[in-house]
């Protein structure tokens, strides 16, 4: 088994199988680190991905090796734990397994955790009848009596856009106080007929496996059928700070600063996916990875062909 590769990709969801299928059809050797912690884990489906649309998540990760693997891409189930650049400008990337694998270019596409609210029985329901996406999940609840679980502020304006799926939502402070909405908020909520109840957030009311209530601390229960609640999310960004990857501030963690096609500010660095963004959809995703790949061909190409006029 080899050490040695042209293109390392970390990170074996839909951006980093993408790349490394553009990247195994360019004929580069390419080797593909997964550690098996996709963030739609929880998710029984995925939705809004062209041809894909309801595809369980594991069996769309199960096609893509299966399709890098037919153009020779190597996939190794380990995590990576370290990453260093030596003076000829190689990667060395560390294994949580002992092994060091060197590649001249390094796509990092380690995407990020949700960071739930501790709230009794929000994390054994995610990904069924308590969500977050409403374009990933809100047409398979449409209609149904939707609360939405407010961890900051911001949680108006999920509340605001799953109306489009249902009429019947309300909006649970849990620990935002009422005087933290802005008097536009406070509006925006009236007009879209959205219900705002003060107090924190208990618990679950779970019947027969289904999610039928949302209980306060003060002991009342409001029927609701799907909750949606924003978690927050960490970016597994440990590598691009080993590497000396500007980052960028968010309020949704902190990503390394990338141009269009996803190169880092480190040469030879790339980031893909939830990596690089918190908003990268599977489909989104997937495309950011490809270019990545396109890109890197690219690159090691010119790279190439610039080294022998000069020798």
């Amino acid at each position: 088994m080899t050490d040695t590769y042209e293109v390392v990709v970390v990170g074996g969801g839909a951006a980093g199988l993408s790349a490394a299928l553009v990247l195994g059809r360019a004929r580069r050797r390419t080797l593909v680190v997964d550690a098996g912690e996709p963030r739609n884990a929880p998710a029984a489906h995925m939705q809004g991905f062209l041809s894909r649309d309801g595809m369980p998540p594991a069996e769309f990760l199960a096609v893509g090796r299966e399709e890098i693997a037919r153009y020779g891409v190597e996939l190794v189930r380990d995590r990576a734990v370290d990453a260093t650049k030596d003076e000829a400008d190689r990667f060395a990337v560390v294994l949580a397994g002992g092994r060091t694998v060197r590649a001249r270019q390094l796509v990092v596409a380690t995407g990020l955790k949700d960071e739930l609210p501790p709230v009794p029985g929000v994390a054994e329901r995610f990904g069924r009848d308590v969500l977050h996406c409403p374009y990933c999940h809100g047409w398979e609840v449409r209609d149904q009596a939707f609360g939405v679980l407010a961890t900051t502020p911001m949680s108006v304006h999920q509340a605001l856009m799953v109306t489009q799926w249902s009429k019947d939502v309300t909006l649970f402070l849990h620990r935002v106080e009422e005087r933290e909405l802005t008097d536009d908020d406070l509006r925006r909520l009236a007009a879209a007929g959205v219900r705002v109840v003060p107090g924190e957030v208990a618990g679950l009311r779970v019947e027969d496996d289904r999610l039928t209530g949302v209980r306060l601390a003060d002991g009342g229960v409001h029927d609701r059928e799907a909750l949606f609640v924003a978690p927050r999310p960490v970016p597994q960004n440990a590598l691009f700070r080993a590497l000396g990857a500007e980052p960028a501030e968010t309020p949704f963690g902190t990503y390394p600063v990338i141009d269009e096609l996803g190169r880092t500010t480190v040469p030879g660095l790339w980031a893909a996916g939830n990596a690089s963004g918190f908003a990268e959809q599977v489909v989104n995703a997937a495309s950011r990875g490809y270019r990545a790949g396109a890109a890197i061909n690219g690159e090691l190409l010119f790279a190439d062909l610039d080294a022998a006029v000069r020798a």
